[in-house]
């Protein structure tokens, strides 16, 4: 599903229009990202929860010449699934 086809269907269970939907959504991911950036976590309760973690540096390989390359440590967004989320997928 793509980000258009979310706006269609939130359009549709809302009742509302698709710009209404878009804007919408917009304002969620705005807000979701702008509260990993400050807090890095997030809970939607029943749903899931986000958090930022940190990644640390570590050695790889170049698959193509197999020499060792040095991977920098970075920050990563990791999801965890609430209960209702995992009771509705099985």
């Amino acid at each position: 599903m793509t980000k258009a086809d979310l706006v269609v269907k939130i359009a549709e269970k809302a009742n509302i229009t698709k710009a209404n939907a878009e804007r919408a959504l917009n304002a969620f991911l705005e807000t979701v990202e702008a509260t990993l950036v400050k807090d890095g976590k997030l809970t939607l309760t029943g749903f899931g929860t986000f958090i930022v973690e940190e990644r640390k540096a570590r050695t790889g390989r170049n698959p193509r010449t197999g020499a060792k390359i040095k991977i920098p440590a970075t920050k990563v967004v990791k999801f965890r699934p609430g209960k209702l989320l995992k009771d509705a997928v099985k």
